[in-house]
């Protein structure tokens, strides 16, 4: 894996999702910036990965995100 301490730093932030209670897709694109803010423990750098968490899922991409590597779907248009 390229980075390690960046890969800990999206674990670390997806255990505060889930202890949350955000725990889907769905659940992860319903979150705004009141319901952030009510996480405990959340930091700014947190809040930055939180929306790439939701535009990676809203691509399909979130596996992929999470590994740092390149989503290996091609789609052609």
């Amino acid at each position: 894996m390229k980075d390690k301490s960046a890969f800990q730093q999206k674990i670390k932030l997806l255990t505060k999702l889930f202890d949350f209670g955000c725990n889907t897709e769905k659940k992860l694109q319903q979150l705004d910036m009141e319901s952030i803010l009510k996480i405990p423990g959340i930091t700014i750098p947190d809040m930055a990965l939180i929306l790439e968490f939701q535009k990676e899922t809203k691509a399909n991409k979130l596996f992929s995100y999470l590994g740092g590597g390149a989503d290996e779907q091609q789609t052609s248009q």
